[in-house]
């Protein structure tokens, strides 16, 4: 189940000297405290964005959120432009993918609850794990989370279902990008390629955000927001985690991960004022445990 949360990533990358200092100054922290921060920064980076919105619309926002986090990578990293014709496919598309996942993601929080979208988009990496499996067990999952979306659906009220359709396509990118993920690490070298991706999603998402904004985007206090944004969901977290999972079980680190729902849910009600009812934490409670569940009943990796 890890692998879908970390792209089927397997011994700890080199780093360059910032981030080994970085990584030192980490070692003080507890590892499964570094993943529930990594956790909690995620859905803080995207109660965040979404007051954004106002300003900037889901698609500005993108547009923020990837290019600084592109600028911040690649200063990182540095690298060569230059790569094999093996590796230039699965760059571009895990570009694209990721650029896509995010602008459903935020299309869809422009419309739903933070809780729910997060929800129904963890679908993407749940049904990853359970892809091809045929172990009962795994059946009982699926069906588990299947419950909790068909509960949030007939529960819905006021909650609309472009936004849920939205959330879902959000899902289905984030399983593309976990298995762009595997192909990603095995055939660029460190955080090369992952710079790289992240600098040409960016440029994907630029024009959409540049259409619904404008000039907008280049206000001193939005690119303050939008650096915040891209700290708070993309390189606080990703860099915990990386340092989290040198000194935890995949296994544990992926119980932790499915926590994200209810984190969201908890991050919504707290900075967006977003109540949910409680047959909507009981569908975020459904697709919880069976993630707990399919992380702690799955194979070990050979």
């Amino acid at each position: 189940m890890v692998s879908a949360y970390i792209g089927g990533a397997g011994e700890p990358l080199p780093r360059p000297g910032l981030l080994a200092l970085a990584g030192r100054t980490l070692g003080a922290v507890p590892p499964t405290l570094q993943v529930l921060i990594g956790i909690v920064s995620v859905q803080v980076g995207a109660a965040f964005a979404k007051q954004l919105f106002a300003v900037t619309g889901p698609a500005g926002t993108v547009t923020l959120r990837l290019f600084f986090a592109a600028v911040v990578l690649l200063l990182l990293w540095r690298p060569a432009l230059r790569m094999g014709r093996r590796a230039l496919p699965v760059v571009l598309g895990y570009g694209l993918v990721l650029a896509a996942m995010n602008i459903f993601f935020y299309q869809a929080i422009a419309r739903i609850p933070l809780g729910i979208a997060v929800t129904i988009e963890f679908l993407g990496p749940l049904g990853v794990a359970l892809a091809g499996s045929r172990r009962w067990r795994d059946a009982l999952w699926a069906l588990l989370a299947a419950g909790g979306v068909i509960l949030l659906s007939e529960t819905r009220g006021d909650i609309s279902l472009v936004g849920m359709a939205l959330a879902l396509a959000a899902g289905v990118c984030w399983g593309a990008y976990i298995l762009l993920g595997a192909a990603l690490g095995s055939r660029t070298s460190e955080g090369n390629g992952l710079a790289l991706a992240m600098a040409f999603g960016a440029l994907v998402a630029m024009p959409t955000g540049i259409i619904e904004t404008g000039t907008g985007l280049l206000d001193p206090w939005v690119l303050f927001i939008g650096l915040m944004v891209a700290l708070l969901s993309s390189v606080i977290p990703y860099s915990l985690e990386l340092e989290a999972l040198r000194k935890i079980p995949p296994r544990v680190f992926g119980v932790l991960m499915s926590l994200e729902p209810a984190v969201a849910a908890i991050a919504g009600l707290l900075l967006l004022g977003e109540a949910l009812h409680l047959p909507q934490w009981l569908a975020i409670c459904c697709v919880v445990a069976a993630s707990i569940g399919a992380t702690r009943t799955a194979k070990p990796e050979i």
